[in-house]
């Protein structure tokens, strides 16, 4: 099992979700996030005056899935989420060890 982490732009949102029900992935966990990369913040005008936004807004979806299906999640996540553009996302994956689900304490890929 791994966990596919995807950083992306909050308005891809939907797109991506979409992208991912469509091909039999209905589960996620969405978090609100800030950070920077190569953008590195940008400078933004507020009533006349400028100022440096160090942190970008993001969104952060967590994937638990099964091994054979990593490869079809990261390209769709790719097809949904580009926009061509510096700051499209980062997408990381990592061994996922177990999972259990609480109300049936079923565990491993059937947890899932």
């Amino acid at each position: 099992m791994k966990i596919v982490s995807a950083i992306i732009k909050p308005f891809k949102l939907d797109d991506v979700r979409e992208a991912l029900s469509d091909i039999g992935i209905n589960g996620m966990t969405v978090c609100e996030v800030k950070g920077f990369g190569r953008q590195k913040g940008h400078t933004e005008l507020y009533r006349g005056a400028e100022y440096v936004v160090d942190y970008i807004p993001k969104v952060k979806l967590d994937i638990a899935i099964d091994d054979d299906r990593v490869d079809q999640v990261i390209d769709t996540i790719i097809d949904a989420a580009r926009t061509g553009k510096i700051g499209d996302g980062k997408i990381f994956v990592t061994n996922l060890e177990n999972a259990v689900r609480i109300r049936t304490s079923e565990s491993g890929p059937s947890a899932l």
